[in-house]
């Protein structure tokens, strides 16, 4: 990213796909940036609007069975999405966007609906929903953070040799088979809210060092905080 410029944020469908605070890791990222002098522009895309191509950093958050199909109908029919990562824009999806990013999820009787296949992962119903807090062992690539966030799905997803897990779990469901999110190239996929960014702001650094390079250290103190009182609170002793 030149110097001269402001860091571009793009929020896709907050109108379709914002149902568990997920919008606060935008605001993560914002925060983070501008603490740095680092200027941020943040663009937020209705799904009646066109992706545009151009943004650093796209984040893309949780929501329902219907609005997940609807949304996934329209990034495939838009296009701007894969243009912005092939050209090397970095990418956080969550949940439902998660899913969305994979070749196939289930829709809203489990019947298979296709995905932008961003992913190489594949997403089915579960027989029960996860709800509740989840604590994994992060992938040592990705720095072997404690990660901490809360779950709210019923997805189950397979991991294909195109990506590596994001997290191994301690305690919670996410992926289903042990593992939870996962990570290829720029793009990271969690079911985790809480946010995601505040329980877990390494995550946030991760993505905007793939963006703007090396990061001088900032106060923590308050981020801190609240990741030990959650994983206090679920890990075992």
């Amino acid at each position: 990213m030149p110097s001269d410029s402001a860091l571009r944020l793009v929020w896709i469908y907050p109108d379709l796909l914002s149902t568990y605070g997920d919008q606060g890791n935008v605001l993560i990222l914002e925060q983070r940036a501008r603490k740095r002098g680092i200027p941020v522009e943040t663009v937020y895309v209705r799904s009646a609007d066109p992706v545009p191509d151009s943004g650093d950093i796209y984040l893309i958050g949780g929501g329902e069975d219907r609005p997940q199909i609807l949304a996934a109908e329209r990034l495939r029919r838009d296009g701007g999405l894969p243009r912005a990562l092939n050209g090397g824009a970095a990418l956080l999806a969550v949940c439902a966007g998660y899913q969305i990013m994979g070749t196939v999820f289930g829709g809203e009787e489990g019947q298979p609906v296709a995905g932008l296949g961003l992913l190489d992962i594949q997403s089915t119903r579960g027989p029960a929903r996860a709800v509740g807090e989840l604590a994994a062992e992060v992938d040592s690539g990705l720095g072997g953070h404690m990660l901490t966030g809360f779950e709210n799905h019923m997805g189950v997803t397979r991991l294909g040799p195109g990506v590596r897990p994001l997290s191994r779990t301690v305690v919670g469901t996410g992926n289903g088979d042990g593992t939870e999110g996962c990570h290829a190239g720029k793009i990271v996929g969690t079911y985790l809210h809480g946010p995601a960014l505040a329980r877990n702001p390494w995550l946030a650094d991760v993505l905007l060092s793939w963006t703007v390079g090396q990061l001088g250290p900032i106060d923590d103190t308050w981020y801190d905080r609240l990741r030990d009182e959650r994983l206090r609170a679920v890990l075992p002793r």
